[in-house]
Order: structure tokens, then sequence, then C-alpha cells
């Protein structure tokens, strides 16, 4: 069916297709070509995405995806009443040295000089009231269980764990006001096009494919913070070389001030990995997966004192000069 739509609306000819991550890619034409399915996206993010890609791809990312227009001189096109839009990229080769902390300075470094005012895809300034209401709605799925008595075992699981990570909660929202009242931005504290999950599967294994549709604008701290915490759940008896590598190789383009150093530590300090585990078992409807949600919720109630050892840890992991005055947490100090 997509193939069919690539020919109808766009005119492209696939001459082969494959799997990559959660999309199927068309080959044509030395392009690859992704049909984004996006019926339940507002038109205001769509512009913004657009504006975004055409900004990134216009200042010399040769890796971003750009929107195509239909025969018919549209973006957005709809068939059998869903709605489409189609990415494309040139076809090239992954980069020989890949240095992710070199390559992200870089493209926020793109993101940052934007001029279009992006509002509906801006997380600036919001990351407070979303774990507000994260925490909140979380705790009122957790009192309802509380009374209604689990009988699952990953049930009881969040039961007994949610108290612990309530108070992390808190503190990470604290840490955050703290750093908002107490340290002032500079201007590489500006926004910038960011990831909702930056980790290094994040562009693609084979190809190198940059989607606009995983993007949001927001402080470049955001995608340091998750590439970090995705390193250290991977791979937690080898992250830390990693995580210091990648860290001085962003500084070599744009060095982290103590208003980033902050926001980054608050976001790590903000479990959520956790939130996320929770959501998923609840929304899922595969008894696999959520057999494979109940083992990760185990290995992070676990492992929560390694993690919390590792946050107490990190500004010396991360080389943070004494001179910046970034301070830590006190209960984890002690």
């Amino acid at each position: 069916m997509s193939v069919d739509i690539l020919k109808k609306f766009f005119n492209v000819q696939v001459e082969n297709s494959f799997l990559d991550g959660k999309f199927i890619r068309y080959m044509a034409n030395d392009s690859i070509y992704t049909l984004i399915p996006v019926t339940n996206v507002k038109e205001d993010v769509l512009v913004e995405l657009y504006e975004m890609s055409e900004h990134i791809a216009g200042m010399g990312d040769k890796y971003t995806s750009r929107f195509v227009l239909s025969t018919e001189n549209k973006y957005l096109i709809t068939s059998n009443e869903e709605d489409y839009v189609l990415l494309q990229n040139k076809s090239s080769s992954l980069p020989r040295h890949i240095n992710y902390g070199r390559k992200l300075a870089k493209f926020h470094y793109r993101g940052r000089s934007i001029q279009t005012n992006i509002e509906h895809v801006s997380r600036v300034g919001q990351w407070k009231s979303f774990w507000e209401t994260r925490l909140d709605q979380m705790e009122k799925a957790w009192y309802q269980l509380v009374q209604e008595h689990p009988d699952q075992e990953f049930e009881h699981l969040f039961v007994d764990s949610f108290p612990y990570y309530m108070g992390v909660c808190e503190n990470a929202i604290q840490y955050l006001v703290d750093t908002e009242i107490d340290d002032s931005p500079v201007q590489i504290d500006t926004g910038t096009v960011c990831h909702e999950r930056f980790n290094k599967n994040s562009w693609g294994k084979n190809q190198w494919i940059r989607n606009p549709f995983d993007w949001v604008f927001d402080h470049p701290s955001r995608d340091i913070a998750e590439w970090i915490r995705d390193q250290y759940f991977r791979n937690k008896r080898t992250f830390l070389p990693d995580v210091q590598d990648f860290l001085r190789s962003y500084q070599s383009v744009t060095p982290l001030s103590p208003f980033s150093w902050r926001l980054l530590y608050a976001r790590l300090l903000f479990p959520l990995h956790y939130f996320e585990c929770i959501e998923e078992y609840f929304i899922t409807n595969s008894e696999q997966h959520q057999k494979h949600l109940e083992e990760r919720l185990r290995k992070y109630m676990r492992d929560s004192v390694e993690y919390e050892k590792f946050l107490s840890d990190f500004f010396q992991i991360a080389e943070v000069s004494g001179r910046l005055n970034v301070p830590a947490v006190d209960w984890l100090i002690g």
C-alpha cells in the first residue's frame, strides 16, 4: 500500500525497501524515502517540524530528512482517510568516525540559529510542569491500586517502589526550581533543536537519518542527559569512559555553562526510566512485553542504590571544575 502511495501521490517508483528500526524505508533514484502517518499530528506541529527540518538541512546537515512535495504541490496527502507526509534523504554512507558528542554539539549549534518562532513543539522552561503532571497522574494510579489490592506481580512491584521514586522525583523538581532561581542562562543556553529521547540509535545504525518527527525544541542539556541515561542503563559496567568521551567531545565544540550542568543533572535526577517503564506496562496489550517490563522494573529497584552512587559521583565522572560551583544533592552525598 505504501508503495502505491509513493507512486500515486509523489511519482516515486520504489526499487526496494528495508526495515530500519520502527520504519520501512524505500529506495528510489539514490534516495531513501520514509512515509510518515500524521493523521493524529496537529497541523501547527507539522509546520514547525517542517521549518526545523528546512533550517537544519539548509545549514549543511546532509543527514536530515526533508519533506517532499506531492505531484499536487502539497506536503500533506490523504489516502483512505489517513494523512501522510513523505520524507527524503539522499543515500549516504555512515560517517567513518562516529563521535556522538561532537556531532550532537554541531547539530545543536545549527538548531540554535533558527529564526522561526517555535511554540507547539517547544519544551523550553516546561520541564517542571511536565514532571509535576506526570507525577500527579502516577500518584493517582498508585493510590487506586493500593485501594484495590493488586493481584499482578508488576502491580505489587509498582506499589512497593513508587514512594521511593516519588521522593526522587520531588528532589529533581526542587533541584530544577533552585537552578532557575539561583543561576542565569548564558548564550549557549538558548533553545535549539533536540530529540524527544536521544541515544546512540537515534540517527540509525546502517544509514544515518535525522527524522524531524523525533524532534522537540528545548535546552540542549535534554539530549546530553538522555544520551548519558541510555548509556548508563545499556552498559552499566562500561559506561564511564563512553560518557567521559562524549562530554569531552561535546564540549570541544560547545563548553557547558553552570546553568547547563544543573539542568542536565536535574534531568538525570528525574527518574524518567522508571516512569516510562510503569506507563508502558499499563498501555501495552502484549503479555510478553509486560513480562519484559516486569523484569526491567525489578532491575531498576534492585539497582537503585547503584544509580544513587552514579548520581552522587556524577560531577566527578563528568570532570566538572569546582570553579563552576555546581551544587550536588545532600542526601546522595550522605
